[in-house]
């Protein structure tokens, strides 16, 4: 895989990651915000309307003034109120929005429609405005008491819906998402940009050079850098110029004991060969190392290939030859034209190893005595 793919993958895969992470803080957050919002706003609606309903519960403690009723019914038409509860300081229904229930006792009330929660309860004992979250469904119990030197006269308690406030959290997070991703696209460009332009572009850069280097060229064309890629540079020129000294050397190793191989044989074989016969030694690419006669004017063995020696029409000393190739150690005999001569051919082929095999060919004229 690519390193932009790679890096993209990375980008995208911790981008989501964060945005996750920062959608539940967020999700949290903006319902903790609404959520308090929406508790503190029906509570001072209701602060509002108190002092009306105080002087209501004093004035009339049997029976609702219209100046109430008027209060129930505005309160009723509030999207956010889903049902009321209003009591007396006798502890009966002062108002609810079915009739049955107004002038019930609490006790009663209770054990036909049970209170999702305890918060009138708590806001009678702490005589202060109590909210509570009903179990399983998305409704705020709010119970705020009303109260006239410390004695409380009355309380309203309020079914509130989150359905507004889940509205407004639903589009706080989808700003949150849409900024996210652009906060996201908008890092990205600088980041691939940098990527792009200081990481990719000179690794490919370094991959041109590299594949320019030959074992004729040993030199990396890539201009300094101060960075790690820099390094990476230097380390491949240091490299080839290990590896062009190593093969420098081998070459001159190789090259020194062909000569010596090549003075071994003029020696061996021009004390032991007379001047009349021919012989040819060749190593294992049929390149001749030594040979007693002249091969080409002003030349010498080097380089020069049997078959520019011997003429490639003399099908029977080739197949001597490969006679020979085929039973190494073995001396195989046999007739061949030699300078336009018949001559007497004894063929040796030696070595254990490839680099090692040596091929011996001597021709000496068919009147002379063998050896």
């Amino acid at each position: 895989m690519r390193l932009s793919m790679k890096w993209l993958f990375w980008f995208l895969g911790v981008g989501v990651y964060v945005m996750v992470l920062g959608g539940v803080f967020y999700y949290n957050l903006f319902k903790w915000t609404f959520d308090e919002k929406l508790k503190q706003d029906v509570i001072e609606t209701v602060k509002v309307y108190a002092p009306t309903m105080r002087n209501g519960l004093l004035n009339s403690p049997k029976a609702i003034t219209f100046e109430e009723y008027d209060i129930m019914m505005s309160l009723a038409k509030d999207e956010r109120i889903t049902s009321i509860i209003y009591l007396s300081r006798e502890g009966r229904v002062r108002w609810h929005k079915e009739s049955r229930f107004m002038g019930m006792n609490w006790d009663e009330f209770k054990a036909q429609v049970p209170p999702p929660t305890d918060a009138i309860n708590q806001a009678y004992l702490t005589k202060s405005p109590k909210v509570r979250q009903v179990s399983g469904e998305p409704f705020y119990e709010i119970a705020i008491p009303l109260s006239v030197r410390g004695e409380i006269i009355g309380i309203i308690n309020l079914m509130v819906s989150r359905a507004g406030a889940e509205v407004l959290i639903g589009s706080a997070m989808r700003k949150y998402v849409f900024g996210a991703l652009g906060v996201l696209f908008l890092l990205g460009l600088p980041l691939y940009f940098f990527l792009h332009h200081y990481v990719l572009a000179p690794v490919d850069m370094l991959r041109e050079s590299v594949e320019g280097i030959s074992l004729k060229n040993f030199e990396l064309r890539f201009p300094e850098r101060g960075d790690e890629i820099g390094d990476l540079a230097g380390a491949v020129t240091r490299l080839m110029g290990k590896m062009k000294a190593e093969i420098e050397g081998i070459s001159n190793r190789d090259r020194t004991y062909k000569d010596a191989e090549q003075r071994w044989w003029r020696s061996l074989l021009g004390m032991t060969v007379p001047s009349s016969n021919y012989v040819i030694v060749v190593d294992e690419n049929n390149n001749i190392l030594y040979a007693n006669f002249e091969l080409a004017p002003g030349g010498d063995s080097k380089n020069i290939h049997l078959l520019d020696v011997v003429d490639s029409q003399q099908q029977t000393l080739l197949r001597l030859v490969g006679q020979a190739f085929e039973q190494p150690d073995k001396v195989v005999e046999g007739e061949a034209v030699f300078k336009n001569k018949n001559h007497n051919v004894r063929i040796l082929h030696v070595g254990q190893t490839a680099e090692t095999n040596r091929t011996l060919i001597l021709f000496y004229p068919k009147q002379s005595i063998e050896m």
